[in-house]
C-alpha cells in the first residue's frame, strides 16, 4: 500500500475510494482467513444437523462479530498494549504475551501441521504406522516452515497469491457440489448442540481464535488506512469499521457455505470429530480421489503459508520483548515446540484449546467491549481492573477445572448462565458496578 504522492495536500479526514476500501477489507479478510478456520464450520454443520441455523448464528457472533469489534477497539486505543494497559502495565505485557503464545505455538501453529496431515491421511498407504508417518510429516513440515520463515519475501508472497485464490475456488466447488446434490435427511442435533445450539455455536467460535488475532491486526489495518491519507481519528475509525464489514461479510459467506457442507452429511458422518474429515469426505464423495488429492494439496500449501506467517509474527514480537534471544532463536524454538505439540493429533489440539480459550476469550471480550465504550470507561478508570480482574479469575478457575478435573463442582458453577459456559457475564456486570462506585469514591477523595 503506497503512500500518497502529496501527503501535505491530502485532506485530514478523507473517505477511501471504493477500490481502496475493498482492498483494505480483503486484506483484513486474508489476515483472518487460515486453514484452521475451515475445519470448524463443517463439524458444526454435522453435529448441529437440524439446529444448524441457530448454532451458526451463535458462531457468527463469536467468530465474525467479535473479531471485527476487536479491530475497531484496538484502532480506537492505538495498540493492544495501550488497550490492556488501562487495566495495569504488568497485565498488559502478560496478556499480550499470552495472546501471541495462544495464536502461535500453543494452538494455532501446531494446528496447521495437524490439519494438513489429516487432509493427507486418506492418500497415505494404510500399511505404514500412522504415528510414525505423522512424526515424519511434522518434522518435514516444520523444517520447511522454519526455512521459509527465515527468508519469507518472494516465497510467501507467491504462496499467498496461489493458495488464496485456489482455496476460494476449492471452497466454491465443494460448497456448490453440496448445495446442488441430493444430500441426506437432516439428522437431529447431537452433543454439544443438542441443548442451546446458539450458545454452543458462540462457544465454538472461540476456537477460531480470531478475536485474539484481531487484537494484533487492528494496528496494522489502522496504519494502512492512515497511509492512504485518512489521518483524523474519527475518519480512521470509520474506515476500519467499513473494512471490518467487508471482511465480516466474506467470512460469513465462507463459514455459512462450509457449514452447509457439514449439514448435508450430518447423517452419514455423525461420528466425525473434526472438520478436516468432513471436508475430505465431501470432496471425495463428489469428485472422487482427485477431489481428495486437490483438497489435501491446497490445505497443505495454505497451512504452510499460515504457519510461516505465525512463526514470523511470534518470533518478531518476542525478539523485541527479549532482545537477548534473536529472531532466529525464537523462531526455531517455536518451530520445535510446535512440531512436538502437533504430534498429539488434531483432535487432542482442539480438545486442549477449549479450556485455554475459555480462559482467554472472556477477558478479551470485556476488553473489547470496554474499548468500544472507552470514552465512558476512561472517566471511571477503576472499572478496568475490577471488570477484567474478576472475569479473569472466573475464567481461569473454570478452565483449570475443565483441564484437570472435568466435572468437578466449583462455587462458580452456581453463577447464572454457568451451565451455558457464560458464567463470567454476571460477575462482569457486578464488577463494573463496583468499579464505578470505586471510581466515584476515589474522585470525591481526590477533590477533598
Amino acid at each position: 500500500m503506497q503512500q500518497p504522492n502529496q501527503p501535505d495536500q491530502t485532506p485530514s479526514c478523507e473517505v477511501l475510494a471504493p477500490r481502496q476500501m475493498v482492498s483494505v477489507g480483503v486484506a483484513l479478510f486474508s489476515m483472518f482467513f487460515g486453514a484452521g478456520n475451515l475445519i470448524l464450520p463443517p463439524l458444526l454443520g454435522v453435529q448441529a444437523g437440524q439446529d444448524a441455523l441457530p448454532a451458526l448464528i451463535g458462531f457468527f457472533v463469536a467468530g465474525v462479530g467479535l473479531p471485527v469489534l476487536g479491530i475497531v477497539a484496538v484502532a480506537l486505543a492505538g495498540t493492544v498494549r495501550d488497550l490492556a494497559a488501562r487495566v495495569h502495565p504488568v497485565f498488559s505485557r502478560a496478556f499480550v504475551a499470552v495472546v501471541y503464545l495462544a495464536i502461535g505455538p500453543c494452538l494455532a501453529i501446531p494446528r496447521t501441521s495437524s490439519t494438513a496431515y489429516e487432509m493427507l491421511l486418506p492418500l497415505l498407504p494404510t500399511s505404514v504406522d500412522p504415528g510414525l508417518m505423522r512424526l515424519a510429516f511434522s518434522v518435514a513440515f516444520f523444517v520447511l516452515a522454519y526455512a521459509l520463515a527465515m527468508h519469507p519475501g518472494r516465497i510467501t508472497r507467491l504462496l499467498g497469491k496461489i493458495t488464496g485464490p485456489l482455496l476460494i475456488v476449492l471452497i466454491i466447488a465443494v460448497v456448490g457440489s453440496a448445495l446442488f446434490s441430493e444430500g441426506e435427511p437432516l439428522a437431529p442435533a447431537s452433543a454439544p448442540y443438542d441443548a442451546n445450539p446458539a450458545v454452543q455455536g458462540f462457544l465454538t467460535g472461540y476456537q477460531t481464535m480470531d478475536l485474539l488475532a484481531s487484537l494484533t491486526f487492528g494496528l496494522v489495518i489502522a496504519t494502512s488506512i492512515r497511509g492512504m491519507g485518512v489521518t483524523e481519528p474519527a475518519g480512521v475509525t470509520r474506515e476500519v469499521c467499513r473494512a471490518g464489514l467487508i471482511a465480516g461479510v466474506l467470512m460469513m459467506l465462507i463459514y455459512g457455505g462450509l457449514a452447509v457442507v457439514g449439514v448435508r452429511l450430518s447423517e452419514s458422518l455423525a461420528g466425525a470429530t473434526n472438520g478436516a474429515t468432513v471436508l475430505t469426505a465431501s470432496a471425495t464423495l463428489h469428485f472422487g480421489t482427485v477431489g481428495t488429492a486437490v483438497v489435501a494439496a491446497i490445505f497443505l500449501l495454505a497451512c504452510l503459508n499460515v504457519c510461516i506467517g505465525l512463526i514470523g509474527c511470534c518470533g518478531t514480537y518476542f525478539s523485541q520483548e527479549v532482545p537477548r534471544i534473536p529472531y532466529r532463536g525464537w523462531a526455531l524454538a517455536f518451530a520445535l515446540f510446535s512440531c512436538i505439540a502437533s504430534n498429539a493429533g488434531l483432535d487432542a489440539i482442539l480438545a486442549f484449546s477449549v479450556p485455554l480459550l475459555s480462559a482467554l476469550y472472556p477477558v478479551a471480550i470485556v476488553l473489547v467491549i470496554m474499548g468500544m465504550c472507552h470514552s465512558v470507561c476512561d472517566r471511571l478508570p477503576q472499572m478496568w481492573p475490577w471488570v477484567v480482574g474478576v472475569v479473569a479469575v472466573v475464567g481461569v478457575l473454570g478452565s483449570v477445572r475443565d483441564a484437570v478435573a472435568p466435572g468437578a463442582w466449583l462455587p462458580i458453577d452456581a453463577l447464572p448462565l454457568a451451565s451455558w459456559g457464560l458464567g463470567w457475564i454476571v460477575p462482569a456486570i457486578a464488577a463494573a458496578c463496583i468499579g464505578m462506585l470505586h471510581a466515584k469514591v476515589s474522585a470525591r477523595g481526590a477533590c477533598r
